[in-house]
Formats: structure tokens, C-alpha cells, sequence
């Protein structure tokens, strides 16, 4: 009888102590969930691969208005630190850890390499800080190695389609125009982005070949690297010139500030004898390099597109929200923004939404 009368006092205070534990347990949960739904801010590090892309300058733009938009849509606070590689990944891997000291909530990289994102992805999964890339696509393996990194940008196939339509679609039209010297062959000649870039050669790739596909033949006279750059693209285009003289009809360039050089370098020279001239990015001064004629097109790469995609989908991960139905986030890891082929006959309805 007496041990009967001791054991169940402390049966009941087990029970009452784990109750007390359970309860204590739920409070901090409680707590947790509050926080989280209480949180009204987010902190962005943004390092860009260098700040004198004119395309990558526009689209920083374009972030801090996408930015502006999502405080006033959700009444939060949205701190951006960007910051510029100056072409040097391993200035930007120091970037990336001075955010990650700093507590970031969410990191955005546009990789000076695309092969060489591991340090970047090292760092941030081991703190726990998820990462969107863009514009500069890195490796697929590498992506695929955590769920917590994504990419925006655009298909870097398309624009090279898209630029070689706009020349089929040019030569279709007034082809004995553009082919000068009559031999039914279009000597041309490429601006290259970057060595190893995957945008750069697969734009290189596939330009050529939309055009042979339409039927065109064409020479090359000429292919070098100008780094996405408009005044490496004018001593490029300055040298042709010296060498080829009159015998280039068509000037393609993997990007507008290449193509603009290009433009820069015949203007000085004074040339008569003027080549049509195709580029891609659609940036201001590329669409308006289409208006006034100096080139034949562009293909637009949707830089407010970007930006949007990439402070929608922070803010989603950041959040723990769903992002609207208008972006789709394809396989957990992308976004994907289309390009627009830009020439003469659409150049004003660009510029009216621009």
C-alpha cells in the first residue's frame, strides 16, 4: 500500500512534467512561426561581373526599380548592397564572403566565370544563405547541387536564332543590296564576346547557321574576341577595315556595345562602302542605333524581365511565399525570360514600352 502511494505522485508529476515540456516546446515554435510571419525586411548582396556592361548596367537599374515596386506591393524593406567584380573572380568570391559575414538573407551573382561558381557555392551553402545567379549561366552539375540556388536570365540560343533571322529576313528583302559585290556569297565578319563564354559561342553558333539554314551562303573574313566591349569592338572593326577595305557586307556582333563599335570605327574611317550591322541586347543606345538605321536589328534581352524575375523570386525564397502566376519557376531552379527580335518595323512599339 505504501508503495502504491508513492508511485503514483510521481506518475503524475512525470506527466505533468512533460506536459510543462511539450507546451514549452509548442511556445517556442509559436514564437518562431511569429517571427517569421513578423519579418519585414530582407537584406540583398548583389555582385555583378563588371559595371561597364551596358547591359548589366541597365539591368542593376532595372533591380533597384523592381525593388522600389515590391516595398510599396508589400509595405517591407529592402536593403541592396551591390557591389562590382571588376572581371576578377576571386574579388568576387571575397564579395561574397564579406555578404555572408554581414548576415545576408539572400545573395544574386552574375558569375565573372560561369565555370567557376564552386567557392561561391561552397561558401553559401555552408552558411546556409541561398543564391540566385544571373545572366551569366553557370554549370548545370554545379547548379543542381542544392535546392537553394536558382538562375534568371534568358536562352542563349534564341537571340543567336533571332539575330540570324533578322539578316535572312534583311537579305530576303533587299539581298542584291547587301551583297555589294554581286558573287551571291555574303562576306561577313564576327565580333565574339568572350573566349569560353557560353552566351558568346553559342550566339556564334547559331547565328551562322539560322542564315545557311535560310539558304544564304556566306564567307568569313574575319572573327574576334572583343569582350562584350564597345571599344575593343572599334579596334577590331578599325583593323578589318584596313585589311578587307570594301570587302565586308555584313558586321555580326554578339552584343550591341560591339556593334556600336563597329559603327564608331566606319564613321571615323569615313567609309562609303557601308556593311549592315546586327547586334543583341536591345539596350537604349542599341534600339536607338535601329532607329536612326545604323544597324539592321537587334534582339532585345529582357532586362526588366530579369530584374523582376530575380526580386520576385528573392523575395519568394526569403519569405517562404509563392511567386506569382506570371513567373514560372521551371524544375525548382529557373526562370526564363524571352527574347524580342527588334528592326525597323517594330523599333517604335519597343521604344514606347521601353
Amino acid at each position: 500500500m505504501t508503495s502504491k502511494r508513492i508511485i503514483l505522485p510521481v506518475v503524475i508529476t512525470f506527466i505533468i512534467i512533460c506536459i510543462l515540456i511539450v507546451n514549452y516546446i509548442s511556445s517556442l515554435q509559436g514564437r518562431d512561426n511569429t517571427k517569421e510571419n513578423e519579418r519585414t525586411s530582407m537584406k540583398v548582396g548583389i555582385s555583378i561581373y563588371n559595371q561597364y556592361d551596358t547591359f548589366i548596367s541597365s539591368l542593376v537599374d532595372n533591380l533597384k526599380e523592381e525593388t522600389k515596386r515590391m516595398e510599396q506591393e508589400k509595405g517591407i524593406t529592402i536593403t541592396l548592397d551591390i557591389v562590382n567584380a571588376g572581371g576578377s573572380q576571386v574579388s568576387q568570391n571575397y564579395q561574397v564572403e564579406e555578404f555572408i559575414n554581414k548576415g545576408y538573407d539572400i545573395l544574386c551573382i552574375n558569375l565573372v566565370d560561369r565555370t567557376d561558381a564552386s567557392t561561391a557555392i561552397d561558401m553559401a551553402m555552408s552558411a546556409d544563405i541561398p543564391v540566385i545567379f544571373f545572366n551569366r549561366e553557370l554549370v548545370e552539375k554545379d547548379l543542381e547541387r542544392w535546392d537553394q540556388l536558382f538562375y534568371v536570365g534568358a536562352v542563349a540560343l534564341e537571340s543567336g536564332i533571332m539575330q540570324g533571322q533578322i539578316v535572312a529576313e534583311a537579305c530576303e528583302k533587299n539581298f542584291n543590296q547587301i551583297d555589294k559585290n554581286g558573287d551571291g556569297v555574303l562576306q561577313y565578319v564576327i565580333l565574339e564576346g568572350e573566349a569560353g563564354h557560353q552566351d558568346s559561342s553559342i550566339r556564334t553558333e547559331y547565328v551562322i547557321k539560322t542564315i545557311t539554314e535560310a539558304g544564304i551562303s556566306v564567307e568569313k573574313l574575319g572573327d574576334e574576341i572583343a569582350n562584350w566591349n564597345r571599344a575593343q569592338g572599334e579596334t577590331r572593326m578599325s583593323q578589318w577595315l584596313k585589311t578587307y577595305d570594301d570587302e565586308i557586307e555584313i558586321i555580326i556582333a554578339n552584343n550591341d556595345d560591339m556593334a556600336l563599335g563597329a559603327i564608331d570605327a566606319m564613321k571615323k574611317e569615313n567609309i562609303a562602302y557601308k556593311p549592315v550591322v546586327v547586334g543583341i541586347d536591345g539596350t537604349e543606345v542599341g534600339l536607338e542605333a535601329v532607329k536612326n538605321g545604323d544597324m539592321i536589328g537587334t534582339v532585345l534581352n529582357d532586362g526588366m524581365g530579369q530584374a523582376e524575375g530575380i526580386i520576385e523570386l528573392a523575395y519568394s525564397v526569403v519569405f517562404h511565399k509563392e511567386l506569382p502566376e506570371t513567373i514560372e519557376l521551371s524544375d525548382d531552379k529557373y526562370i526564363r525570360k524571352p527574347h524580342i527580335k527588334v528592326t525597323l518595323e517594330n523599333i517604335d512599339k519597343i521604344l514606347e514600352k521601353k
